[in-house]
């Protein structure tokens, strides 16, 4: 008997190194990791499916998933600071529809203003939700799902729901508009969209001051521990304002940059995806546990999530598997970044 138990003990004792060794290499590598799984899924997808490979194909993937980039980065910066928001998709939506409204109303006549206008609503809607989550220190995901049902309903009731269309063109043509084109045999041109370029700079730009300014690295230390952070005399209040609202202006980008890809707004096209949002920061490197993140794997992520989605259309998979397939991922995703910081230390 004694025999048999130490044979389990040895077992459990092996098995729990291996899954430690595992979570360490998985935390000093996790973008490497990403990278090499989206290539190898890439490849897998393009031998079941020929047409993933085409230049029409990686271009419109790149340019329909530039708006959810650009949500990514904002839900990084909200991670790294110890927080969450479930509201962005309702704060591009409000941002996206009101531009809607004054562009056919030919209040707003071109791009620099409605760009203004975008970044004033979602700056504005992203202080309120940072002042709640400060205020009330409720639990920041409590807070932002409130946010998101008044700032979305509230929309609803005043608009009903109605489908914008008859755009302005500067705006329409800004969304159809390539840096770099490629002609191809069979059909119509595609390239490289201004929108795609647009997601990566916000990304790179993010990263720049989260890794080089003060603030930046003030977000990291209230991420990573709050207490530590205000006993150094760092501003919670301030940081944590100036994180959410940095987030809202990201989604009223975000919702400027979904509305020039879709030719037209509809206010029930975001909301309800903000699964795939957090699931491709988290990929890209960020904690739900706060003080880790980096925008530029946001960029991984969000291109992950874009290729699983495109290949379950690719391949004809039902509508109702997409979701399911996102969670999985995102359960994964979590379970190495737990048992990282169990076996690691690392935030």
């Amino acid at each position: 008997m004694s025999s048999r138990k130490s044979v389990f003990l040895k077992c459990f004792t092996i098995s729990s190194n291996k899954i430690k060794t595992s979570a360490i290499i998985y935390a000093k590598n996790q973008v490497v990791f990403v990278f090499c799984f989206t290539a190898l899924l890439s490849v897998i997808i393009g031998f079941l499916e020929p047409k993933f490979w085409s230049w029409v194909n990686i271009f419109d993937l790149l340019r329909n998933y530039a708006a959810w980039g650009i949500f990514t980065a904002a839900q990084v910066v909200i991670l790294i600071s110890g927080g969450i928001d479930v509201s962005f998709t309702a704060i591009a939506t409000v941002a996206m529809y009101l531009l809607g409204l004054f562009m056919v109303n030919r209040t707003i006549t071109n791009l620099i203003s409605g760009i203004i206008f975008v970044i004033a609503i979602g700056g504005a809607l992203g202080a309120i939700n940072g002042a709640f989550v400060y205020l009330t220190k409720v639990h920041p995901v409590i807070i932002t799902i409130g946010t998101l049902s008044v700032y979305y309903n509230l929309l609803i009731h005043f608009t009903r729901g109605r489908w914008l269309y008859n755009l302005p063109a500067f705006y329409l043509d800004f969304g159809l508009m390539r840096i770099i084109e490629i002609k191809t045999p069979l059909g119509p041109p595609t390239g490289l969209s201004v929108l795609t370029v647009i997601w990566i700079g916000i990304a790179l730009f993010t990263w720049i001051w989260l890794r080089y300014t003060k603030i930046g690295r003030e977000l990291f230390a209230i991420g990573g521990n709050l207490e530590a952070a205000r006993r150094l005399g760092y501003s919670i209040f301030l940081l944590q304002l100036f994180a959410y609202t940095y987030a809202g202006i990201l989604s009223g980008i975000g919702g400027f940059v979904y509305g020039a890809a879709a030719q037209f707004i509809q206010p029930n096209a975001i909301v309800g995806r903000e699964l795939d949002v957090i699931a491709a920061a988290i990929l890209g490197g960020a904690s739900v546990f706060g003080g880790k993140g980096s925008p530029l794997g946001s960029i991984l992520g969000t291109l992950l999530l874009g290729v699983v989605r495109n290949a379950l259309i690719l391949l004809k998979i039902p509508s109702y598997w997409h979701s399911a397939v996102v969670g999985g991922i995102v359960m994964i995703a979590t379970l190495f970044a737990a048992l990282q910081i169990r076996y690691t230390g690392r935030r």
